[in-house]
């Protein structure tokens, strides 16, 4: 779980052909067809399903059986077995190849959005659903929706608010100046790191390519891409985003050792208040929080801000999905999966307890995220139109903008251990993209 957003984005690249075998089938080939309608009364829904999920973590603990003891308030005819898979996507994409995947599923992010229809049972028209919940136009094909996203995640910051204060500060920082600032400022008057990289692990430091559309406001950030010649160019989301890595690499306000850092002792220290902050978005929260307990500290320390940047007097950040919760269309069990559907959705407190911003657009906030609310904090989703032009020039480039190797030279730059300067890779950058551009197409 540690790894969860990194591997759900990788797994997006994932070759399609690796579903070739899958997308040869039918919705005929012995399933049992049909839409999961939403049940209308709870205590004629029965049947027994099995819910595949790649929350290991949650089964083993306990979690999701909780969650189930609770649906049964509602829903005392249901039996919810959950199958918890540890090879997620590897696994569940071979299963599709036969009718045993399960009554609920978590769709594997290598299906192609298309086949859908031939996995998974519809839930509703976008126009319905798109009022109540997020994410919805995703998880949408040909007018129907086949998938509901468990939760979202937010762009910005963890941090430990005590560290923070400690240092004097009692405002997010709304410019990169004065994000330097402060870490100054922690750096002078506490004992903590004021920022982890996390350079050694290499994932980690990928969460600074998902800044760009946050800090600019801009929903369009990432198509943009495909027709920009010069993206590091001055005044741009990317050269102003790697100049605030490379700024506070070379003020000296990060770990002293980027090499040798580890994710789990890095967690350990934003939890206890031996680091200030950590660059991951909100999926990070929880486990901080556990890392806290776990180091005999207060989990309410734990914080989470926006990237430091304004546009028009206020803050972004860039939501998108986690997994989407589909129904199988070999269910012998459809009302009672779309029930477990519907409900962790509406009605379990998931995404409050682990800190995650609940799809269900009514859904209470989590404290973190109210406090985004309080601050008028601006939710917004990038354009994907062209996304797969944006991967086709990036491939290209061989830049990987969101591979750890880009960000960690800026790093090594940055403390010395790299040659050349940061105008000049910017310049290397800009040239590599223009050529993949033309190259491209």
């Amino acid at each position: 779980m540690k790894k969860r957003s990194v591997a759900l984005a990788a797994a997006v690249l994932m070759s399609m052909a690796a579903l070739s075998a899958c997308s040869g089938g039918g919705s005929g080939g012995g399933g049992t067809g049909g839409t999961a309608v939403a049940p209308s009364d709870p205590t004629r829904v029965s049947g027994d399903i099995t819910v595949l999920t790649h929350k290991t973590d949650h089964a083993a603990d306990g979690t999701l059986a909780r969650y189930a003891a609770e649906f049964n308030k509602t829903y005392p005819n249901v039996h919810v077995k959950f199958e918890a898979i540890v090879n997620y996507e590897g696994d569940v994409k071979i299963r599709l190849n036969s009718s045993n995947y399960g009554d609920v599923l978590m769709i594997p992010a290598a299906v192609p959005v298309p086949d859908y229809p031939k996995f998974f049972a519809p839930l509703g028209t976008p126009a319905d659903l798109d009022q109540k919940y997020r994410f919805i136009d995703g998880g949408t094909y040909n007018g129907q929706v086949y998938g509901i996203a468990i939760n979202g995640n937010a762009t910005g910051m963890v941090y430990n608010k005590a560290v923070w204060q400690q240092a004097g500060i009692s405002k997010w920082p709304t410019t990169p100046d004065e994000f330097r600032a402060d870490l100054q400022a922690i750096k002078a008057k506490t004992q903590a790191t004021p920022l982890y990289t996390i350079y050694h692990e290499g994932w980690p430091i990928t969460a600074w390519q998902s800044y760009l559309g946050q800090a600019g406001c801009d929903p369009k950030a990432n198509d943009s891409l495909a027709a920009d010649t010069a993206p590091w160019a001055a005044g741009k989301e990317l050269n102003g985003i790697d100049t605030l890595l490379y700024d506070v690499v070379h003020d000296q306000l990060t770990e002293k050792d980027p090499t040798t850092t580890t994710w789990d002792a890095a967690k350990s220290q934003l939890g206890t208040g031996k680091i200030g902050t950590l660059p991951l978005a909100s999926w990070a929260i929880s486990q901080m929080k556990a890392a806290a307990r776990t180091g005999g500290a207060d989990p309410a320390n734990i914080g989470f801000m926006p990237f430091p940047a304004q546009t028009n007097g206020h803050f972004c950040s860039v939501i998108s999905p986690d997994y989407r919760q589909a129904v199988s269309i070999h269910s012998e069990h459809k009302e009672a999966a779309r029930a477990w559907v519907d409900w962790f959705v509406d009605k379990s407190t998931y995404a409050q307890e682990q800190a995650l911003l609940p799809t269900l657009k009514a859904g209470a906030m989590p404290d973190e995220f109210k406090a985004y609310q309080d601050a008028g904090v601006q939710f917004i989703q990038l354009s994907q139109t062209r996304n797969a032009d944006v991967s086709k020039i990036d491939n290209q480039s061989e830049i990987g903008l969101n591979k750890p190797d880009y960000r960690q030279h800026i790093v090594d730059l940055a403390r010395g251990a790299g040659g050349g300067s940061l105008d000049g890779y910017f310049a290397e950058l800009n040239k590599k993209w223009a050529n993949a551009i033309k190259t491209v197409g």
